[in-house]
């Protein structure tokens, strides 16, 4: 399966299911959100979602949180219940991957796995070399914020890369992709994603760069700290990167059309008192322009 490719029919046994196969359009992050069951009840001995019906273990699965307040629960560590915790995040945007759970604190002290490579990595990088010089710079800004433990999974992902003189490029990307690939990758949609990384092909990706652009700004609103994680970055980007900037150069940096009523979706992310970029401004900027802000606005 293609990191882009999305499923649509309901499968697995009902206490396994991942919330976004219910809704009908998923992808691999659905099995994480299994195995996170399954640490669940390996940890507890119960399950985190149950009701005696099947579709009142669907409605749990929508609706409910796992309760980590009952025993074993407070006698257990931080670290085994944050695992579980982030596996078992609702948003598959915000979930864990394979390779970031193998990166884990919890896994990491107990044994010292091998981890692969993150295909998620790709599709960051991706959106990154589309993104507008000014969210590059938002991005770096955030990268800068990253904790030692966020640090060593992009560490280890860059090293998969096998970088050489300290930076990698397009052929870097290339080799791990089709060494890593299986058959049905390579025969779908292989071509037209290494097309979109064209950008890279005439420079270099240093670690630093490469920290931006693999990043994953969901995953990091999903941390208990991401207000500090903001807030530290929103600093550095007002000392480095934030000037006067207008809401019509806004739009062009974001790639907004002119069929877009632009002053009613950016209007609040500038500071009216200098016209720089707001702080509610910077952390959408991370995001992206969001595509349910401008059809509301239309």
């Amino acid at each position: 399966m293609f990191p882009d490719e999305r499923l649509n029919d309901i499968v697995g046994s009902a206490y396994y299911v991942a919330p976004e196969v219910l809704h009908r359009s998923y992808g691999t992050e659905a099995d994480v959100w299994s195995i996170g069951v399954i640490a669940y009840i390996l940890l507890c001995g119960s399950r985190p979602f149950w009701a005696r019906t099947e579709s009142g273990i669907f409605r749990a699965v929508l609706k409910a949180d796992p309760n980590f307040n009952e025993p074993p629960w407070p006698s257990l560590s931080p670290e085994a219940k944050d695992f579980v915790k982030r596996l078992l995040i609702k948003d598959p945007r915000k979930r864990m991957t394979a390779a970031q759970a193998l990166c884990h604190p919890w896994i990491q002290s107990r044994n010292d796995a091998k981890v692969p490579l993150d295909i998620l990595i790709f599709r960051l990088i991706k959106a990154y070399m589309r993104s507008s010089p000014l969210r590059k710079a938002a991005l770096k800004a955030l990268s800068k914020t990253l904790t030692p433990d966020e640090l060593f999974y992009l560490r280890e992902q860059f090293a998969l890369l096998d970088p050489k003189n300290g930076s990698i490029t397009l052929e870097n990307i290339k080799t791990a992709l089709m060494k890593n690939a299986t058959d049905a990758m390579k025969e779908s949609h292989m071509l037209d994603f290494l097309l979109s990384l064209n950008a890279l092909q005439y420079r270099r990706m240093d670690f630093e760069e490469f920290c931006a652009a693999a990043l994953s700004v969901h995953q990091l609103e999903a941390f208990d700290h991401w207000e500090q994680h903001a807030r530290c970055a929103y600093e550095l980007f007002e000392k480095d990167g934030n000037r006067a900037i207008v809401i019509e150069e806004l739009a062009s940096e974001l790639g907004l059309g002119p069929s877009i009523p632009v002053h009613a979706v950016l209007n609040d992310w500038i500071r009216h008192t200098d016209g720089k970029l707001s702080f509610l401004g910077f952390v959408k900027l991370l995001r992206g322009p969001s595509s349910r802000a401008v059809a509301k606005a239309q």
